[in-house]
């Protein structure tokens, strides 16, 4: 007997990726809503789920359009993870219920957040 080996295309993984992607996209877009309407902070227990799904399936993306997905969005909550911090401070100066900073963030990573769902609804990677 010969041995046949099921070689999905590069298509093929992308579209098996979309439920996924979709999952993690949902629950960055929750986190990106509630970051940009105050009050409404869902927490980042979300945000960590998404990004742990994101760092485990980003290997099986590998060689497809759904690569540039993972890279975004892990890149999209490193970065907004960072910036939030470097807004800490504007709390501490006496902004402790609004910080203009903190809403650029938040809307920015909205942005992000938006911008790659649209592109994966058109089965393309996100334009850098």
């Amino acid at each position: 007997m010969s041995d046949i080996v099921d070689v999905q295309t590069n298509d093929q993984k992308a579209e098996d990726l979309k439920a996924v992607g979709w999952v993690s996209y949902i629950l960055h877009l929750i986190v990106a809503v509630g970051a940009v309407i105050p009050g409404a902070q869902p927490g980042v227990v979300l945000l960590i789920i998404a990004l742990v799904i994101d760092l485990v399936k980003r290997d099986d993306a590998a060689g497809t359009w759904q690569a540039n997905h993972f890279s975004w969005r892990i890149r999209s909550v490193i970065w907004a993870g960072v910036l939030y911090l470097v807004t800490v401070p504007g709390f501490l100066l006496g902004l402790l219920f609004f910080n203009p900073l903190w809403l650029v963030v938040s809307v920015w990573f909205l942005y992000r957040i938006v911008r790659g769902m649209v592109a994966m609804n058109k089965s393309q990677a996100v334009d850098a």
